[in-house]
């Protein structure tokens, strides 16, 4: 706890001398689950890089302390050491803790304890002048609240409190197949009721086929469950198991799942992102290729390649959430403007409207949405890529949803504070002296713009080399060699062994 005073003090220190010279500041975290570019500045950054560690786990108190940028499987590793577990875990081991709090993350147990932020119990926060304060729902609440899902945008968070539950050997997990929508969005809803269960999702692989998967944390595997693994380099992919397990099947099917291997399931392929690195490629996509590419499959190698190729430029990644009524509409909208399959279904307990930025000021008071993840490539063509997200964004609105901002935003201004309380929010931050931060508009945004003339007379060098990086398949094998560059190669690979 001492030397993470010490680097507390060294960060607040650095935002005291930008607030002093009132020059505006961003802050760096060393890494990013987000489609939006990471860059870095060193002349007005605050690096939090550092802030990787698990200070405490109490059974007591059955809680943690973290600071922010401890990674989910780094969570994990040091919780389940007590037999405890975090009551959400994100299903990419590299998100981060600080990333789960400030850019609403949620999974499957997500019905049943809301977003990430839900489970922090406080934070510690270094405000805009350097001042060091916590934030709870006992102390500074508003400051705790608009923190939550505003994308670090109210100042700098060193250290959270997590809340844990027990934890268990393995994840009883139910596939139940449908071949009708408007039945599987029924069962997934009623499933969010039954207080026995632990974790809800589903997969949608065509609009006549879809599975909900129902799951409880078990000590032993129940009798006659077979026992199924994710992470090992020979295990399928889960999104391929589940499709192949339920072929032609029309009752349920229990398996198995070690604890880790379910928390995780979707990190080889990164949910099935992988499988268009494939096509991308024109690579065979099969059990053998998979197994032999595995190390290149991990979340935390992808993004990284994803961010240097530029191909997330061309990459529709989108999770919106939506009231269960509508849900269905939306849906047949996705399948109609951009016939993107699979689909992933992930029902949230959304918190009331202003106990979180994330919520907006026009959801539906309806306690549970249903996400819906859109992920594909999309057109190659700006600015008709550009248009199919707008298209997204104005059907999510229309009908009573709301989107995540980790993905690309292309909100207008006036759009995006018709969607989110600006005064509440423009409040709190003179109130915490947060506004050299960048806001939460200018952070998420992605910024259109028209060609000009000056893009058009471009000298032929830079029009060639432009075309270079644009062409396949040069753009995807240089983020490929960027990511081995970057270390990350050898980081999932040590981890593994």
């Amino acid at each position: 706890m001492e030397q993470h005073k010490e680097r507390v003090a060294a960060i607040a220190a650095r935002v005291r001398h930008f607030h002093d010279r009132k020059e505006p500041f961003r802050m760096y975290h060393g890494s990013t689950n987000s489609t939006r570019q990471l860059t870095r500045r060193r002349d007005n950054t605050i690096d939090t890089s550092g802030l990787t560690h698990v200070l405490e786990v109490s059974r007591s108190t059955m809680s943690a302390l973290v600071e922010p940028n401890v990674p989910m499987d780094a969570l994990c590793e040091a919780t389940l050491k007590h037999n405890l577990v975090a009551p959400i875990i994100m299903e990419f081991p590299g998100i981060t803790v600080g990333g789960g709090f400030s850019g609403s993350s949620g999974e499957s147990s997500s019905f049943k304890y809301g977003l990430f932020d839900c489970t922090v119990r406080s934070i510690e926060i270094v405000l805009g002048n350097g001042d060091i304060v916590t934030a709870s729902e006992t102390e500074n609440q508003d400051l705790f609240r608009g923190a939550a899902g505003s994308c670090g945008t109210l100042g700098v968070v060193t250290l959270l409190e997590l809340q844990l539950v027990g934890a268990a050997e393995y994840v009883e997990l139910t596939y139940h197949p449908f071949v009708s929508m408007p039945q599987a969005i029924k069962d997934i809803e009623a499933a969010t009721h039954n207080r026995s269960i632990d974790y809800v999702d589903g997969i949608v692989f065509a609009p006549d086929r879809a599975c909900i998967m129902t799951g409880r944390r078990v000590s032993s595997p129940p009798s006659g469950a077979r026992i199924q693994r994710f992470t090992r380099p020979y295990d399928p992919w889960f999104y391929i198991h589940c499709e192949r397990l339920l072929k032609n099947k029309t009752t349920p099917i229990a398996e198995a799942i070690p604890l880790v291997d379910y928390l995780f399931r979707y990190d080889r392929g990164t949910f099935w992102g992988g499988m268009h690195a494939f096509h991308y490629f024109m690579a065979p996509f099969n059990r053998v290729t998979r197994f032999l590419l595995d190390h290149f499959m991990h979340t935390r190698v992808m993004y990284h390649a994803f961010h240097a190729s530029g191909l997330a430029a061309q990459t529709i990644v989108q999770d919106l959430a939506l009231p269960f009524a509508t849900a269905e509409a939306f849906i047949k909208h996705i399948d109609a403007t951009l016939g993107f399959y699979p689909l992933w279904l992930c029902p949230v307990r959304a918190k009331p409207r202003g106990q979180s930025f994330a919520v907006g000021r026009n959801l539906p008071d309806a306690g549970m949405m249903l996400n819906i993840g859109v992920w594909g490539m999309g057109p190659a063509n700006h600015e008709e890529f550009v248009k199919k997200n707008r298209e997204l964004e104005r059907k999510v609105r229309e009908l009573r949803g709301i989107k995540c901002l980790y993905a690309h935003t292309y909100y207008t201004e006036d759009e995006f504070w018709e969607i989110y309380d600006r005064k509440w929010y423009e409040e709190l931050r003179v109130r915490y002296q947060a506004t050299l931060l960048p806001s939460v508009y200018e952070k998420v945004r992605v910024p259109v713009r028209e060609k000009t003339r000056e893009d058009v007379n471009v000298g032929l060098g830079a029009w060639l080399l432009l075309l270079f990086w644009s062409t396949w398949p040069f753009s995807g094998l240089y983020g490929v060699w960027k990511a081995i560059a970057g270390g990350d190669y050898l980081l999932a690979k040590e981890k593994e062994e």
